[in-house]
């Protein structure tokens, strides 16, 4: 459960970011990651943005 929680967290922060800075960064796999464990991202990554999405799951934030 915490385990998908994190990887629904991270890929839709990655996909937010993506979103936003499409030139600075592309996610690819991205559909198929919640049956996989695999996830091509090239560019750069907002890390505090990532970090603060990852706490406030585990928190259990929104």
């Amino acid at each position: 459960m915490l385990e998908e929680k994190l990887k629904d967290a991270i890929i839709g922060e990655l996909q937010r970011q993506a979103a936003n800075r499409p030139q600075a960064l592309q996610i690819d796999g991205a559909k198929d990651a919640q049956g996989s464990d695999e996830l091509t991202v090239n560019g750069k990554i907002d890390l505090g943005a990532l970090v603060m999405v990852i706490a406030g799951s585990v928190a259990g934030g929104p």
